[in-house]
């Protein structure tokens, strides 16, 4: 079959490579990809957002199966308009994608259904918000309604934080139109677990876990970004807590938005937050997290299409998910700057060191080709990915690998899976 996958990041870099090895798969695309897609698929130079052109393109070329994989498109209705011009879509419709587009429309689901998540407030308007504020306890976390490229959220420990947090969100428009409306919620304390799951809309099959670090710096300074680093699986998501998420979150989310109209097919993003009352609700995304993706889909054994087709035509319950009995950690490398400000257009030089190394994987984000280089293109430009028979071995290895890679201005954390010390 001809396959199309849409985006350019790492998260569909790590697509792609599952795509590739699949024996269904007879020719890849991918748009617009990037430099390390084009090595394993055609790219293609059309935007996500483009959804005509999109749509002109798979009915041309005949694609058969087409894997959206960014959250823009998705909460653009793409999968709507590819079934509609016949091409058959991983990826959930519009109206079920909201589980990720609205912050406050997945609030509301989740009280109306009971599923646990933290106390909290939605606000259209900035006065109501600032006077919610002043009487709320402290610290609190702000979080701008709709898509902000995982940046949209203010852990603010004081009032004059807070209240210049809601400024940045509802006047400065910091987030632009996702900030028009804005959730206030408390602050919870414990681990941050990420749980991926492959759903046909009635059955729900659980991937591996993973926890991701999404702060800029090292011991989790600095701003929020798209994630800078993950490991899989975590240690600290117990027996326990998964028999508590599937009796109580996991079935709860698709049956709720089944419940809704609104049926659910593709991939849900469970953001958990292990707290002392039990395991909580932070976030929903609708698609593959990135840098999740890139250290569960290298652990997954499966025919990814063969699962993302039981997805679409609601046979899930026949597909058995299995994962390597092992770890994986990935190290993101970035550009000097990130996520404020940062050059593009810095060579990339060693990338070769990666070409059949088994258990290292070098997943490009932010590059593209300039008269055969390899540069460049994002913030975040590359995910270093190993896997080990432990945690600690995988963690020892992608710090190796991150060695073998350099161009101007690379920047990583040096703590991605420190956690696993504390074991």
């Amino acid at each position: 079959m001809k396959v199309l996958v849409v985006g350019g990041g790492g998260r569909e870099h790590a697509i792609c490579t599952c795509a590739a090895k699949s024996p269904k798969v007879d020719k890849l695309y991918c748009a617009p990809g990037n430099a390390g897609i084009a090595k394993i698929a055609t790219c293609v130079n059309i935007g996500p957002m483009e959804f005509d052109k999109l749509v002109e393109f798979a009915v041309s070329e005949g694609i058969d199966f087409c894997i959206v994989g960014m959250d823009d498109p998705l909460v653009g209705g793409l999968t709507d308009r590819m079934e509609e011009a016949g091409i058959r879509t991983f990826g959930p419709k519009k109206n079920a994608a909201i589980l990720e587009g609205s912050k406050a429309f997945s609030k509301e689901l989740m009280k109306k259904y009971g599923i646990p998540t933290a106390a909290y407030e939605n606000f259209d308007n900035y006065d109501d918000a600032v006077t919610y504020l002043k009487s709320a306890k402290m610290p609190i976390v702000l979080k701008a309604d709709g898509l902000a490229l995982g940046k949209g959220v203010l852990i603010c420990n004081t009032l004059d934080e807070a209240l210049a947090g809601a400024k940045e969100i509802m006047l400065d428009k910091k987030f632009g139109d996702a900030g028009s409306k804005m959730v206030i919620e408390e602050f919870m304390t414990g681990r941050e677990v990420s749980v991926l799951s492959f759903t046909d809309g009635k059955t729900i099959k659980i991937m591996t876990s993973a926890q991701d670090h999404k702060r800029a710096g090292d011991n989790d300074i600095g701003l929020n970004t798209g994630g800078m680093g993950t490991f899989s699986p975590s240690p600290f998501y117990t027996d326990e807590v998964d028999k508590f998420c599937k009796e109580h979150i996991y079935q709860a989310t698709v049956d709720a938005m089944a419940s809704e109209g609104r049926t659910f097919k593709g991939v849900i993003f469970f953001g958990l937050m292990l707290t002392k009352d039990g395991p909580k609700v932070l976030e929903y995304n609708a698609r593959f997290g990135d840098p999740e993706a890139q250290v569960v889909l290298p652990r997954m054994t499966n025919d990814i299409i063969d699962v993302m087709e039981a997805c679409v035509d609601g046979t899930l319950s026949d597909i058995d998910l299995r994962f390597e009995d092992n770890a994986a950690v990935c190290v993101v490398l970035a550009s000097a700057g990130y996520p404020v400000k940062y050059e593009k257009g810095k060579t990339i030089t060693g990338l070769e060191a990666f070409d059949n190394k088994e258990g290292y994987y070098c997943f490009h984000a932010g590059t593209k080709l300039d008269n055969n280089n390899v540069v460049t293109n994002g913030g975040r430009v590359l995910g270093i990915t190993a896997k080990g028979n432990t945690l600690k071995e995988a963690r020892a290895k992608a710090y190796e690998a991150t060695a073998w890679v350099d161009f101007d201005g690379k920047y990583m954390r040096n703590d991605i899976g420190k956690a696993i010390d504390e074991i």
